[in-house]
């Protein structure tokens, strides 16, 4: 089973695009888990609206949480899910029919492969691809680590269905008033152990980007607020990154260092 994990902020009216792309899926072996992240809108109404609706053949577990950011609302998540996979799938993004058959069929193509960390499709944006082409055949994959995507054009945003064991075992730091740490954090803590990712060229996901957003509300203000998650990712980045990530990363700590002063 496949756990499709969507965390939520203030984003009630959003929840519905991403409910109906879970109701047109062609396999049903998955679950669905929402993390409200302390929201004051009408989240609450909006989830059990969905529990109550008749069409649904898939379980729904709602969990609250306190205002603490996506990355305590996935630790939350992958404490509770029942799926071997665990899969994101943001508030205002939706799913292509097919993401859960295809996640089952990579899932048993890599069964007994314990160094393959995760499975991942492409996103694509409405109206358009994110990001630059896959230096990979259509339909096909290669396996590589999170620090090796340059080579293959992987850098853009995937679609990514991690073993939900490993990700017990990687939870995301949490800094004591920090709301936000980047996904990479974990993802690259996973790759340096070992860990790779089979990364097919196939779309399975479908991105919005609205604003208000995570990827659309980046900026110095938010690094110096989580100025502790910076200091853990930019060790991450120097340590293991190429030259440039590691020169970026470097200028922009020393840009939140003097802030945080």
């Amino acid at each position: 089973m496949i756990t499709v994990f969507t965390p939520t902020y203030n984003r009630a009216d959003y929840l519905k695009k991403a409910y109906e792309s879970l109701l047109s899926q062609t396999k049903a072996d998955f679950e669905w888990i929402v993390v409200d992240d302390g929201s004051s809108d009408h989240t609450d109404d909006a989830v059990q609206g969905f529990i109550a609706d008749q069409q649904r053949f898939f379980n729904v577990v709602y969990l609250k949480q306190k205002h603490g950011g996506k990355h305590r609302a996935i630790n939350l998540a992958v404490s509770k899910a029942k799926g071997d996979f665990f899969l994101i799938l943001d508030s205002d993004d939706c799913l292509m029919p097919n993401a859960i058959e295809m996640i089952l069929k990579w899932k048993t193509d890599i069964d007994g492969m314990e160094n393959i960390a995760a499975v991942s499709g492409t996103k694509i944006q409405t109206g358009g691809k994110i990001g630059k082409e896959p230096l990979i055949k259509k339909h096909s994959y290669v396996d590589a680590s999170n620090f090796e995507r340059v080579k293959y054009n992987l850098e853009a945003d995937m679609a990514e269905a991690y073993r939900t064991g490993i990700l017990r075992k990687y939870p995301f730091p949490e800094f004591k008033g920090e709301d936000f740490i980047p996904e990479g954090a974990v993802w690259g803590k996973i790759a340096e152990d070992g860990f790779v990712v089979r990364w097919y060229n196939e779309p399975i996901y479908i991105c919005e980007y609205l604003e208000g957003g995570l990827t659309r509300s980046g900026g110095i203000e938010r690094i110096v607020k989580n100025f502790y998650g910076t200091c853990y990712l930019t060790d991450l980045s120097i340590r293991k990154q190429r030259w440039m990530i590691k020169m970026n990363w470097f200028f922009l700590f020393n840009r939140a260092a003097k802030k945080e002063k």
